[in-house]
């Protein structure tokens, strides 16, 4: 996995990014839950990277995720998975 630089995609220099093959990886290592507000976020920094480059968006993250949250980040094609 190779780290990106979050300011080719406009995002704030604190993101977290990873590269694979064919998808591009948010990072939230935490411990607390990530809710809704955390979940907008997250789409609208899915949609800037997938304006720059076409490829599938996920997140890694060791926090617990809100039900709520995973249903409405699964609705907008960003996969969540486990960073442990």
């Amino acid at each position: 996995m190779n780290t990106l630089d979050p300011k080719q995609f406009g995002l704030n220099s604190r993101t977290s990014l990873l590269e694979k093959k064919n998808t591009i990886a948010i990072v939230v290592d935490r411990k607390s839950r990530i809710i809704m507000k955390d979940g907008k976020r997250i789409v609208d920094q899915a949609y800037k990277i997938k304006k720059t480059k076409s490829k599938s968006v996920v997140l890694l993250t060791s926090a617990p995720v809100c039900s709520k949250t995973k249903t409405f980040l699964l609705e907008n094609d960003i996969s969540i998975e486990s960073l442990v």
